[in-house]
């Protein structure tokens, strides 16, 4: 009886530490999705895709201002080359629920001085139903050296 029971509580605890393992992996893999949705907007942004952009921020084909300005930015921004992220600022730190903030990506295309952008990032969901990233916002091109404005 006393082994049996002993069995059990293995057995439990196993599940348990898998289950809590799941979880936290969820919860870890959200920065994984914001670094690749990131990436795909500099790319569209470096290939002068407009609707790529667009197509990126959630809303912004319903609104003329976030069209306008994605357009601006992928024209500008536009250059021949492979890209390549230098570095990311993610928007939220770990997080077991939905959460809002401002990333800061730095990028290079082809022999190009560095390109800095903020991008608002909205992550949605929990780590029982999963996570999404919805890119907001982007900004146009900031200073090397420079923070991320609170407003754009």
């Amino acid at each position: 009886m006393r082994r049996s029971r002993l069995i059990g509580l293995i057995a439990l605890a196993i599940v348990l530490f898998l289950v809590i393992s799941a979880l936290l992996a969820r919860a870890f893999s959200v920065g994984g999705a914001e670094n690749s949705a990131l990436t795909a907007l500099v790319r569209a942004e470096a290939a002068g895709d407009g609707p790529g952009v667009i197509a990126l921020i959630d809303g912004c084909g319903s609104s003329a201002a976030c069209r306008a300005r994605a357009t601006a930015v992928s024209a500008a921004l536009e250059h021949s080359g492979t890209v390549s992220i230098a570095e990311i600022n993610q928007s939220a730190g770990f997080s077991l629920g939905p959460t809002e903030g401002t990333a800061r990506v730095a990028w290079l295309v082809g022999g190009s001085l560095p390109r800095v952008q903020c991008v608002r990032v909205r992550h949605d969901g929990d780590v029982l139903s999963g996570f999404t990233v919805k890119l907001q916002a982007v900004s146009l091109r900031i200073g090397t050296g420079q923070d991320c404005p609170a407003r754009f």
